[in-house]
């Protein structure tokens, strides 16, 4: 993911507040045992998440892709202490894994863990949320993307991962590729919304819903 200097990016995370030690110790366990570890959002994009969650006043959040559980809570930190999210992933390894982090976590209550394929839990959820943050598989990103607007409050935020995919948007190849390359056009040519293609770790669209 080095479509960003280095020591930029390191510059950017060192005048960025600090995330809590707990997630620290998350980030760190996650690293050493997690061969997939660059999927974890880290502190400079962990820190955004909570600022959003607080810019938004946000009480009722939704995630698609847990991983270990970093981005979780961090938006959970945002949240007051009767806000609610929802944090969606297929992999009851990775529920087990941030469980444990959550219990220890002063924001853990807030935090709403659902197994099974997204899409499937979409269709259960009723609205309205103030913010969808979507970092899951890449190929379904543009039904994510539709079914969190129709989800989201006017004035709400979705916020998606990897929307620069290290580059490979550039010239699509793969169908992961493609599908990252749809959802940016698409989002571009949504008359419901508008939105900001942040130059963030690996890209980070920023889709405010009109209204």
């Amino acid at each position: 993911m080095d479509i960003i200097s280095p020591g930029i990016e390191g510059y950017a995370a060192a005048h960025t507040q600090s995330e809590p030690e707990l997630l620290k110790e998350l980030a760190a366990e996650t690293r050493r045992t997690r061969a997939d570890h660059g999927m974890l959002c880290g502190r400079l994009e962990g820190r955004l998440l909570k600022l959003l969650v607080q810019l938004l006043q946000a009480r009722r959040v939704l995630e698609l892709g847990l991983f270990t559980g970093y981005s979780a809570l961090s938006l959970a930190e945002g949240l007051p202490a009767d806000g609610e999210l929802i944090s969606c992933d297929i992999d009851p390894h990775a529920e087990v894994f941030a469980r444990r982090y959550f219990a220890r976590s002063p924001h853990g209550a807030k935090i709403k863990v659902v197994i099974g394929p997204a899409v499937e839990t979409l269709r259960t959820l009723a609205p309205p949320f103030d913010l969808v943050f979507i970092d899951a598989d890449k190929e379904n990103y543009p039904l994510y993307y539709r079914a969190a607007v129709e989800l989201l409050r006017p004035g709400g935020v979705v916020a998606i991962d990897n929307t620069l995919w290290s580059g490979r948007v550039l010239a699509p190849d793969d169908a992961s590729d493609r599908a990252i390359h749809a959802l940016n056009q698409e989002i571009l040519a949504d008359q419901r919304v508008e939105n900001v293609l942040l130059t963030v770790r690996d890209g980070l669209q920023l889709v405010r819903k009109r209204g």
